[in-house]
């Protein structure tokens, strides 16, 4: 089967820092994968690789089979379809109601007239368990669980086949985390996405992932099932996801 996301040998360097260091990394469709690893490791900086924001300095990255780095107009535009995505801050625009955050690619692209864009809104909030009411609020009238709940709606707006999550539990009390956890699970589901998320969070990583991967000084240093993270046999891994001060990963701690 052909892989839906599939990265070679990716790096990126920024001026003299190193951030990805040869990264390889396969995503099945349908498959959820969680890329875990502290901050600054360079999580964001391989997401925004595969969006084509970043372009790597070497590798190779394919959706679908085919090679996407260094895309541009019309060939970028079409891969960039495929994609939806939760921002990690949700990125809500004040300036716009509810719907019209969620179905702003849709009118970006004219797909629909105003009346339909409302509509699709509607239904699309309705997917993550808010009431049509929300739809003429501003995000500034909703709660940091709500404004995640409207981001998701407008990621999966346009049905895409991929889903980026970008720290998705960021900002939240440990319960709305897990009710936003439990509507990714739910959402991606239903649409029949591929989700690849990168996050800190273990016990986020542990809920939606089907297979974790950690990321380390630009590489990939474990992947398997979240079944299998506790027995990884990787000190690395053994000391991050229990969050242990004392191990081979050494925090920048300034005296």
């Amino acid at each position: 089967m052909t892989p839906k996301i599939k990265l070679s040998g990716v790096r990126k360097s920024f001026g003299q820092k190193m951030v990805l260091d040869g990264v390889d990394l396969e995503i099945a469709p349908g498959q959820s994968v969680v890329v875990i690893g502290g901050s600054g490791v360079g999580k964001s900086v391989l997401l925004k690789c595969i969006l084509g924001l970043v372009t790597p300095d070497e590798g190779s990255i394919e959706v679908d089979g085919v090679e996407v780095t260094g895309l541009r107009g019309g060939a970028r535009s079409e891969v960039l379809r495929k994609f939806g995505m939760l921002f990690q801050s949700a990125a809500l625009f004040d300036s716009f109601p509810v719907w019209e955050n969620v179905s702003f690619g849709l009118l970006a692209e004219k797909r629909v007239n105003r009346d339909e864009a409302k509509e699709i809104a509607i239904s699309k909030l309705a997917q993550v368990g808010l009431d049509s009411a929300v739809a003429d609020l501003s995000p500034a009238e909703l709660s940091g669980g709500m404004q995640k709940r409207v981001g998701l709606a407008r990621a999966i707006a346009m049905d895409p086949e991929v889903i980026f999550f970008d720290e998705p539990t960021t900002g939240l009390d440990p319960i709305m985390a897990d009710v936003i956890n439990d509507l990714i699970v739910k959402t991606t589901r239903e649409v029949g996405a591929t989700a690849l998320s990168i996050t800190h969070d273990m016990a986020s990583a542990r809920k939606i992932a089907d297979r974790i991967a950690m990321l380390y000084e630009g590489k990939i240093i474990w992947a398997g099932p979240v079944a299998d993270i506790d027995d990884s046999g990787n000190e690395f891994v053994d000391q991050f996801i229990n969050g242990r001060a004392e191990g081979p990963i050494k925090m920048a701690v300034r005296a």
